[in-house]
């Protein structure tokens, strides 16, 4: 009997349904502002293949951005930690900045600044790739329930470690988050709001996309950029607010023991504002929100009250 060759089939293209993003977000790419839909990379972006990118998140109120100039020497200060040239001036991303926050349908919002090397050939090496790609999003954006002001989260502390100073240093901003993703899908799978790490010392170095203060015998504390934490701004922000209010306060590692025997524990962070941290493994914190967290929430909303 003659066989006959049995083509191959051919997949079928699976039809997705694309995300809707939010109508009112705005978009700049690369020196133009678009649509959202319409700012796409290239697949051979190396911030695409690896990660390999910096980033800012920048709150603004009253359609003005706070900080907006730390958070850009930031950027910039991780973009040349890596060798990524930035094709554009701080002013004049700060002037995109400033212009779409301005045209922002809200008066409160967010935005996402973000640097990839570019494009370049399948491979880690970096030679080669580029011209760097910068794009802006402009959006809302609620981290926690709302009901998170007045009654805290509950967290975790989980297995995954953040990745040592030594390895990585956690004053660059990078795109590669996945040691917090695989932080947060623990905080997910345990139903809690968020998670802690700890560094391989077990001591704290920060949770999924916070800085972490704890009251500990009266003293305001929180771990050093050398445990692990990123160098926050809204975290050096507290620090002289706490410094200026005769808060008690130091920079200094904090034990497991020590920071589950806190009297109070709050969440610091551009996206997050000022959290208090109502549970860490079930365990309850005696006071949530306490008093110096009560009394820093004040002065950080007064703060945001003079700057913009």
């Amino acid at each position: 009997m003659k066989q006959h060759p049995i083509k191959p089939k051919q997949a079928e293209a699976k039809k997705t349904e694309p995300k809707r993003t939010n109508p009112k977000t705005l978009c700049w790419m690369n020196g133009n502002q678009c649509n959202p839909e319409d700012a796409t990379l290239s697949i051979f972006d190396h911030g695409v293949l690896y990660g390999d990118g910096v980033f800012e998140g920048i709150r603004f109120y009253h359609h003005k951005p706070l900080l907006i100039d730390d958070h850009i020497e930031r950027l910039f200060t991780s973009a040349n930690s890596i060798d990524i040239p930035i094709p554009y001036s701080a002013t004049e991303l700060i002037d995109v900045m400033k212009s779409l926050s301005e045209q922002a349908s809200f008066s409160h919002g967010y935005i996402r600044l973000v640097v990839t090397r570019g494009v370049g050939a399948i491979g880690l090496n970096p030679i080669g790739c580029g011209p760097a790609n910068v794009f802006i999003i402009v959006t809302e954006l609620n981290m926690m329930p709302a009901q998170a002001l007045q009654h805290g989260i509950n967290t975790i502390i989980a297995t995954t470690k953040r990745i040592s100073p030594s390895a990585l240093d956690p004053k660059i901003k990078s795109l590669n988050y996945l040691n917090n993703i695989l932080a947060k899908q623990e905080a997910n799978k345990a139903n809690v709001d968020e998670a802690i790490l700890l560094n391989d010392q077990n001591n704290l170095a920060e949770a999924v996309a916070e800085n972490v203060f704890i009251v500990h015998r009266g003293t305001l504390i929180t771990p050093p950029c050398d445990d692990g934490a990123l160098n926050g701004i809204t975290r050096k922000t507290i620090l002289r607010l706490a410094q200026e209010s005769g808060i008690s306060c130091n920079i200094s590692s904090i034990s497991e023991a020590t920071l589950l025997a806190a009297e109070e524990v709050f969440l610091t962070g551009t996206g997050a504002e000022l959290i208090p941290v109502r549970s860490i493994n079930g365990k309850l914190i005696p006071h949530c929100p306490g008093p110096v967290f009560s009394t820093l929430q004040t002065l950080y909303v007064d703060f945001i009250e003079q700057q913009c």
